[in-house]
């Protein structure tokens, strides 16, 4: 089986007959730190459910280790960070309950919790900072605490590589500098991630790579675009062009910022 975590040619989705993504070709390797970047309706978002398999293609494939998603069957292997936690109703879920879910890929039906399991949910919500609100339901967490109930679920499941969709969106300044330490140790411990963002912030000294999605195709690829002036400050919204205009795009001309204008 590939070791390339990702691969996707050609790829292609539309709703409703309108295209949100446009042939996108994209490879994610071993170690790298992907941040995937855009507008809002850029595609992004989009483009991450569809390396996991979560949004069927319409056009060309993707590749999960070497294998399409509804083949593959290591799924132990990714880590996924949702946007927000779905908190349904009925019992209420316990924090630590909701972490100890990142467990199950790894564990067959007839295998009963094991000591490492109870040892990767202890450790997950210990990186995370909620060790002492292991007990209470997640429902009565801040939205940027959940955030960190959805990372460490991902830590428990001690994945090789992790997808994160906008996993600082909404969430205050501790969380963000939390989830940064988070991603440093994953770098250290060669762990490969993906991230959807608006903005770097805290998390830019830890990204290896920069894809820059607009109008459903990738405008660039390579070192990520530095903000300036007004976009750099934090919250930014990014509707317009603010990237150096030297960076090239290999599908729209020069390209002028991470968003553009979203489709």
């Amino acid at each position: 089986m590939s070791e390339t975590a990702f691969a996707m040619t050609g790829g292609r989705v539309s709703y409703e007959g309108k295209p949100v993504l446009r042939g996108i070709d994209l490879t994610v390797r071993p170690g790298e730190v992907v941040a995937l970047l855009g507008a809002n309706g850029s595609g992004k978002s989009t483009l991450v459910r569809a390396l996991l398999g979560l949004t069927p293609l319409t056009g060309g494939q993707t590749l999960v280790y070497g294998r399409p998603p509804a083949r593959f069957r290591d799924w132990w292997r990714i880590g996924y960070v949702p946007q927000r936690l779905q908190v349904g109703g009925g019992v209420p879920a316990t924090v630590r309950e909701v972490v100890a879910s990142g467990r199950i890929a790894r564990q067959s039906r007839l295998r009963r919790t094991s000591a490492a399991d109870r040892a990767a949910v202890s450790d997950a919500l210990e990186a995370v900072r909620l060790a002492d609100r292991a007990g209470d339901p997640v429902q009565s967490l801040s939205g940027g605490q959940q955030q960190r109930v959805l990372i460490a679920r991902a830590l428990a499941g001690e994945p090789d590589t992790y997808v994160m969709d906008e996993p600082t969106a909404g969430v205050d300044a501790e969380t963000q500098r939390l989830l940064a330490d988070t991603l440093s140790g994953l770098v250290g411990a060669g762990k490969t991630v993906v991230l959807v963002a608006h903005e770097l912030g805290p998390l830019e000294p830890v990204i290896t790579r920069g894809v820059v999605i607009r109008e459903g195709r990738v405008a660039h690829d390579g070192r990520p675009p530095r903000p300036e002036g007004d976009c750099a400050r934090p919250g930014h919204e990014h509707q317009h062009p603010h990237a150096p205009e030297h960076v090239t795009s290999p599908v729209a001309g020069p390209l002028t910022g991470w968003q553009g204008e979203p489709s």
